[in-house]
């Protein structure tokens, strides 16, 4: 399905970093329906495109809503949500994918760590909907980060634990009492890398299929150790430098180069171009290992040395 063109009606700050967007169709038509757990892919005014999860009801929605975090070492997404996109912006919205969808069970165990708390609110609103029996445990740095706090403490009552850390590492909430015996329950986890692999380890010993997570971040876009490189278009003669904090699309782009792509994070094919020469460092999730001599990823994968050359 092609994009959606659709206009920011409404924007209003959740937290000092964190943004919420109410997002309508320019010429008014209907909406595709979403379940909880889905996001949307949103073509940044930086021209990023960053996948953001929906919150509220997806049964013939007249309006999308998405929180926009500004992650301190933005790329430009968003950094440009927040910067750039106010009310009345245009942005190009891919229509609602659920790679986090809602199981049919008695019982529910929502575990949300910051920003991660946009898919499960959703799941809550709909639990809600449904009479299911849930509880949520809400872990963020202080109050003031917490984005929907008195909207979930004000619906959910004694349901919900927020617990605040101060970004102490000591005071991080201790998980194991809720996994020390395998439950019936269903556990639903959306948040940093750090609270999904603990959620992850602490839960080995539970049933396959018992515990869900969300993850938009499956590949290390740039890594520390990355440095800059050169890839030569074929079809110009042009070089452009890629910056070593820089992907090879994000370079193109900030060349002048349009450049086709999805999610930007190695896992659509989108971008997949083809590699006349050079050793790729390839990165995605997507080729096959008898394409990798002939293509690359070109919004996470790089050169292992050298140039490499791209038919563009």
């Amino acid at each position: 399905m092609d994009s959606i063109r659709m206009k920011v009606a409404h924007k209003r700050a959740l937290t000092d970093q964190i943004a919420e967007f109410t997002l309508v169709a320019v010429d008014g038509s209907t909406l595709p329906d979403f379940t909880p757990g889905a996001h949307v892919t949103v073509q940044t005014p930086s021209g990023a495109m960053r996948r953001y999860s929906l919150v509220g009801n997806g049964s013939s929605p007249e309006s999308y809503m998405i929180a926009v975090k500004r992650e301190a070492e933005s790329r430009g997404g968003s950094s440009s949500m927040h910067e750039a996109a106010s009310e009345g912006t245009e942005l190009d919205v891919e229509p609602p994918e659920n790679d986090f969808p809602l199981t049919d069970v008695a019982e529910y165990l929502l575990i949300a760590g910051g920003i991660g708390v946009t898919p499960i609110y959703a799941m809550a609103q709909e639990l809600e909907r449904q009479n299911k029996r849930f509880n949520i445990i809400y872990c963020t740095r202080s109050a003031n980060e917490t984005a929907y706090l008195d909207e979930l403490t004000a619906a959910y009552g004694d349901r919900v634990l927020i617990h605040h850390d101060d970004g102490d590492p000591e005071k991080v909430y201790d998980f194991w009492d809720h996994f020390a015996e395998p439950q019936q329950t269903h556990v639903f986890c959306c948040g940093p890398k750090p609270l999904m692999e603990e959620i992850k380890a602490i839960s080995g010993h539970w049933p396959e299929g018992r515990v869900h997570f969300e993850d938009f971040k499956p590949i290390d876009v740039v890594r520390a150790d990355d440095v800059a490189f050169e890839v030569e278009l074929a079809k110009s003669g042009e070089t452009v430098t890629v910056p070593e904090d820089r992907s090879i699309l994000e370079a193109l782009r900030d060349s002048g180069h349009k450049t086709v792509s999805s999610c930007e994070s190695g896992t659509c094919g989108t971008c997949k171009t083809r590699l006349i020469s050079g050793d790729a460092d390839h990165r995605d999730m997507v080729l096959m290992d008898e394409e990798k001599g002939e293509y690359i990823m070109i919004c996470v994968s790089r050169a292992t040395s050298g140039k490499l050359v791209l038919d563009l």
